[in-house]
């Protein structure tokens, strides 16, 4: 299977994540790239790649990180056709501030969703607040999300 690890980040916490899961991913050898959310055109699905797994973080007052800007603006200007698209997503923020706890990630997950793709496994999450390493958190949620796309593929 081939996947694609995309990830948005202001401080580069998401990027360091990304890459642990593609090292991950290919260690089970699977097929796996890592993408910047900023270089990433939407319009361009790649029909090869299984899943998509978008790690983002929070920034500010549950805005999106510099580098997913871009990507929502695309989605948004050209609203694509995202069915058939399979997702699974690994939000980053900080339950401190409550209100707005990792809702980088749900800007995108609720614009995804809106066009058609298809969240799979559950949503990952990563609380900066938590004594809780983010890397391995991601990496105890990858097996599940794993699980998910195998049974959607039988």
């Amino acid at each position: 299977m081939k996947f694609s690890v995309l990830y948005g980040t202001e401080s580069g916490n998401s990027e360091f994540i990304a890459q642990d899961l593609v090292d991950y991913l290919t260690s089970e050898l699977y097929e796996a790239e890592l993408g910047d959310l900023a270089n990433t055109d939407p319009t361009n699905v790649d029909p090869d790649v299984h899943a998509y797994l978008i790690i983002c973080s929070t920034h500010g007052e549950g805005e999106l990180p510099q580098t997913a800007i871009p990507f929502l603006a695309e989605l948004e200007a050209k609203a694509p056709d995202l069915s058939g698209v399979r997702y699974a997503m690994f939000g980053l923020g900080d339950s401190f501030y409550a209100e707005t706890y990792s809702q980088g990630s749900e800007i995108i997950d609720r614009k995804l969703t809106e066009l058609g793709a298809t969240r799979i496994g559950e949503y990952g999450r990563h609380d900066a607040s938590s004594i809780d390493d983010g890397t391995e958190l991601a990496l105890a949620w990858v097996p599940g999300v794993l699980a998910d796309l195998k049974a959607q593929l039988v």
